[in-house]
Parts: structure tokens; sequence; C-alpha cells
């Protein structure tokens, strides 16, 4: 969910709309801190806070307030066990703002900001149960959502929106190369997906995926960001050897896998060793790529073991970063 541009689309249909954010959680809940929802009068919404009583309560209180078309802020502390009879034990804080349709200009400013960079953070003045405007904050906070008292005793409202999309340089436009951009669509990837072959694109593409037609695709990875996830699929074998060496040697990149079998595996550290690529180097290639426990060909199967994969690589990547800053959490990487 873009954040800002649901509240602006929401706004431009009626006079207001409810933010609400997960604000903290102890133990275990249904979302984390940060997972946030757009809440219209009428009870439409979009994002979730998990589902289940704590979300349909949360959908109807902040339905009313947006009723009431004024500007709030609010907190409440919810027992999930106690107060709603839900298994999960823990607590949750849920924060429910209340914006107006004075606010739309600068909901629509938010939201091209976040639709540019992915993830932005704001800070706001918080007086009693008002927000003040949010500007973009060029410092990154230690978590998701945070009210900060200054030396004064005024109060800052400080929010993290958006995602930290990993990116992902994909070689191969072929059957499974076309089910993986799928897979990967709802997920916090940014996809390049390079072939030298132009035709074999679809037309349509989801919206985080861009496709490339190059005559030598392994050129690709030259500017490829660091700490990309980087997946060989393509038609030829020679080219998928090509793409594993100068991704490995660049070593930089998150992931280096390329799609086959274990003998294709076995193949494959011959030829790199033989082109003088050092086997600590080579230990890294993965092959076969995706989940090895399910045995189907189809490439929609085989993408969907592919897409959880990668996404747990991609988490344990970020809690590994979080935990070198010494930060009890961090900013949220999808919501």
């Amino acid at each position: 969910m873009k954040t800002w541009a649901q509240i602006a689309s929401f706004l431009k249909e009626g006079d207001a709309c409810a933010l609400v954010t997960v604000s903290r959680v102890d133990g275990s809940a249904p979302r984390e801190a940060g997972a946030r929802m757009v809440v219209a009068p009428d009870m439409r919404f979009s994002g979730t806070i998990g589902g289940g009583t704590l979300e349909f309560e949360t959908i109807r209180n902040a339905a009313m307030a947006a009723r009431a078309g004024m500007a709030v802020f609010r907190q409440q502390n919810v027992s999930l066990g106690p107060d709603l009879g839900q298994c999960c034990g823990g607590r949750a804080q849920i924060t429910i703002e209340v914006l107006t349709k004075e606010s739309l200009g600068l909901c629509e400013t938010l939201a091209a900001q976040e639709a540019e960079l992915g993830m932005i953070a704001t800070r706001a003045p918080l007086d009693d149960e008002s927000v003040g405007n949010r500007r973009v904050s060029h410092q990154s906070p230690e978590y998701p959502f945070a009210i900060e008292t200054d030396a004064d005793g005024s109060q800052q409202l400080v929010e993290v929106f958006g995602q930290v999309r990993r990116p992902i340089v994909l070689f191969g436009a072929g059957h499974v190369g076309k089910a993986l951009v799928l897979a990967l669509a709802p997920l916090p990837f940014e996809v390049s997906w390079i072939d030298g072959r132009p035709d074999q694109f679809p037309g349509a593409v989801p919206a985080n995926v861009r496709k490339i037609a190059m005559t030598d695709p392994a050129n690709a990875l030259e500017n490829a960001r660091d700490g990309a996830f980087v997946l060989a699929m393509t038609h030829s074998h020679a080219l998928d050897e090509e793409i594993m060496a100068r991704a490995l040697l660049h070593q930089r990149f998150g992931y280096c896998g390329v799609i086959g079998s274990r003998t294709k595996k076995v193949r494959f550290q011959k030829r790199l060793k033989s082109r003088g690529i050092a086997p600590s180097l080579i230990s890294h290639m993965v092959c076969p790529i995706g989940s090895t426990t399910i045995k189907s060909k189809a490439p929609a199967t085989i993408a969907a073991g592919i897409a959880a994969d990668l996404l747990g690589r991609d988490e344990a990547l970020h809690q590994q970063a979080a935990a070198g800053e010494g930060l009890a959490q961090n900013i949220p990487h999808g919501q």
C-alpha cells in the first residue's frame, strides 16, 4: 500500500479519512509496529493490521472517527486476549489519526515523495490531539513510529512510510522468468528483468518490474546496485555460467543463484574453477534455487518456491543489518 496516495484518494472522494497505525507491540500480535491501514467513513479500507477481531473493531472505530469529520489523533492500548478474545496473547497500541480535506495538498506532496523515494521519514509537531504539518526528514529514525519530547517539552511525531525494496536482477524471460515476476509483484522487491530477446517479454508487467533488452545481458551487472539479488535462468547454460562468473567476481551482491539441478551445480563449480575463480567465491553460488522440497516442475510452482526463498533471505539480511547497527527494531521493509 502506498499510504499517502491512498489517503489522497479517499480525501478526493470525501471530507475525511482515518490513518490507522500499529504504533507499538508487546508480545505476540497479528502485525508488527508500523503496519498501517487507511479507512474511509463508509468502512472501505486499504492495508491490513493483521485481520481478526482487532482489525474489524479498529476499522469500525476509525470509520466512526472519520465520519465526525474532525482532525483528531488518539491512541488506544489493546490486550488482545482479555479485550478481544484473540489467542495472540500480546498487547498492541493502535493509533487513529483523522485527516481532513484541508490537508489534501500536503498529502499529495507526501504521496509524490513516497512514490519517488519508496520510503520516507516524516516529522510533525504533536499538540494535544492534533498533528501539525508533516515534513520529510533526512534522518532515518530507529522505529517506524515514535513520539519524541524536545527539550522545551514540545512533542514531535516521527514516522516512516513506504517500503525498502531489495533490487533483483533477473536474467531470462522464459516460462519460469515470466512466472517469477508475477510471484514477486506484491513483494518488497524491485526487479530489473534482462533478456537479449526483446520479443520474449510480455507486453504488460507488474509495476515493480523494468524490462531491459540487451545484446550482452551479463553487462547489466555493471550498473546493478550493491546488495542486489542476482538470478540466472536464461535459455543458455553458457550465458548462465557467464552471468554467475561475473556476479561472483563482483563480491557485492546479496545473492547469486542459477536455476538448475545438483548436476548443473557440480558442472558449473568445475567450470568456474577453471576460469580461476576462487572456491571461496564459488561457494556463494546457489544452485538449484528456490525450494528443494517441492518436486513439481510447473513454472508457477517453481516461481513460488523461489519467491518464498528470496523473501526469507531478504528478511534475514535486514535483520542482520539492524543487529549490526545495534537497533532493537529496524525500519520496516514491508507493510
